[in-house]
């Protein structure tokens, strides 16, 4: 799996309104620089989290972004899935919509469960839990494993 540039930024700009959501709305520019995010790439990013329901916008001197709900009600693969669709897809094509034959048909259940895992795990961990540096135990299990640091 391959974490986009954009995923990476909205994850980013939605844990820095996360951190400040008792300080009223944020500007993009305050976000972009907090998180060293491109000012015009994270316009876009911003305008997609809108749309999709995670983040309001307020106009005026008082205005910028904040979180739509609380940080607790959104998830990472909330976030990712906005910017970039599906968390998993092969070819573009989520894998239920793939068919295999021969010898690579065991491959539709391998991408079926990659997907599982995935989502079990992007699901699982909210805007706040990243925050407050609290990851669900599993998660830090997987993140602890011998070799988990380690490219192969």
């Amino acid at each position: 799996m391959r974490i986009s540039a954009r995923a990476d930024y909205a994850v980013r700009a939605a844990l820095q309104l996360a951190a400040s959501r008792d300080d009223g709305p944020m500007k993009a520019e305050a976000i972009a620089d907090a998180q060293d995010i491109p000012h015009k790439f994270l316009e876009g990013i911003l305008n997609d989290m809108r749309r999709g329901g995670l983040v309001l916008s307020q106009r005026g001197g008082n205005g910028g972004y904040r979180l739509a709900r609380p940080a607790e009600s959104i998830s990472i693969a909330d976030v990712i899935r906005v910017v970039d669709g599906p968390l998993v897809s092969v070819r573009g094509v989520r894998p239920p919509e793939l068919s295999y034959t021969g010898p690579a048909e065991s491959l539709l259940p391998l991408w079926i469960a990659l997907r599982s895992n995935v989502r079990a795990i992007l699901d699982g961990v909210s805007l706040a839990d990243v925050a407050a540096a609290r990851l669900p135990a599993e998660v830090s299990a997987l993140s602890d494993a011998p070799g988990a640091w380690v490219n192969p």
